[in-house]
């Protein structure tokens, strides 16, 4: 199956071993036969700052409602071109990759940017749009990270606290909630106190994971049927029952 990837990539040395599982990936998704392009953050000089200047129209113009006039802009075609470019990319694939090191638990701020400018409301979300029934719907997402911390570190009784705990701010309230199936991330452990024969192994791995990026099972997300009119669990489902299933069987 053929599948077209974006791959959104954010670090700022291009000796880095982002950049060597950048080149990994983009040589066996190639080779593999599917499409790609790559929006390089730092290369393309991105501009992560949402401004006035994001707009070449505004319905309000007294002050910024920068979400209202996203979708302001959507309807009339009033983007900057460099955010026109990206929902054009965004739109065009099928699978995006989110590719970063991790800081503070998050993102750098260069692909932040790209995600408060990029995923804009008329598109990613907005009116009757979020969930699974959001606007990006149809398509799936996945974070590809390297840490310089052990994976022990990270385990639910880990020093720094569970890692799925630290990435549910972008696998829920970013890539699920915009639509996205989602699917595990991968993640480069201690990249800076392993040796060779260990990057390249995560080199391999990378490659073989994204060998079944348009069949692998993606993560479980209440959908928003689960949910009554006041927002909250249905009374019917387990009100203990996030990060389960319907049958309770235990999910993320």
């Amino acid at each position: 199956m053929r599948v077209k990837v974006l791959i959104v990539y954010a670090h700022n040395e291009p000796k880095s071993f982002s950049a060597a599982l950048l080149e990994r990936s983009i040589r066996c998704l190639t080779e593999a036969g599917h499409e790609i392009r790559v929006s390089d953050l730092y290369e393309m000089g991105f501009n992560p700052v949402a401004s006035a200047d994001d707009f070449e129209s505004r319905r309000f113009s007294d002050a910024l409602q920068y979400d209202r006039e996203q979708k302001f802009s959507h309807e009339q075609g009033a983007f900057a071109q460099d955010i026109q470019t990206e929902i054009d990319k965004l739109l065009w694939c099928d699978t995006l990759i989110l590719q970063f090191p991790l800081w503070w638990w998050s993102v750098p701020a260069i692909m932040k940017g790209w995600i408060d400018r990029v995923l804009v409301n008329g598109v990613a979300y907005g009116k009757g749009k979020r969930m699974n029934t959001g606007g990006l719907k149809g398509r799936r997402a996945m974070l590809s990270l390297t840490s310089g911390c052990y994976p022990d570190m990270v385990a639910p009784d880990g020093l720094l606290g569970d890692l799925k705990i630290s990435l549910w701010h972008l696998h829920s309230g970013t890539l699920a909630y915009t639509g996205f199936e989602v699917l595990e991330p991968f993640v480069a452990w201690s990249i800076h106190y392993s040796d060779p024969a260990k990057l390249a192994e995560y080199l391999d791995e990378y490659e073989a994971r994204l060998a079944t990026i348009a069949t692998e099972e993606p993560m479980f997300f209440h959908p928003l049927e689960d949910f009554g009119p006041d927002w909250r669990m249905k009374g019917e489902i387990n009100p203990n029952s996030v990060g389960h299933r319907r049958d309770g069987e235990k999910t993320h």
